[in-house]
């Protein structure tokens, strides 16, 4: 399964985010609670109409925006 199959944008939806496919949750949503220590069983609980696919989907859906770019960061 390719990732774009479970991820969507529509500009209707949540702004124009992409989102799971057929839900409101934006992909930057899981992200973001995954980088924060949340355990993906957390989030399939908290989200039942989410499953591991649409996660790793989720994953893919960044990795993909991250290589696109260069983005330097600053210096410390």
């Amino acid at each position: 399964m390719k990732a774009y199959e479970r991820i969507s944008i529509n500009p209707t939806v949540c702004h124009g985010q992409a989102c799971v496919k057929g839900t409101r949750i934006p992909v930057h949503l899981i992200l973001r609670m995954l980088a924060n220590g949340d355990r993906v069983e957390n989030i399939l609980d908290e989200y039942p109409s989410l499953t591991l696919t649409d996660i790793h989907a989720c994953f893919e859906y960044g990795a993909s925006l991250a290589e696109e770019r260069v983005t330097p960061l600053e210096t410390l």
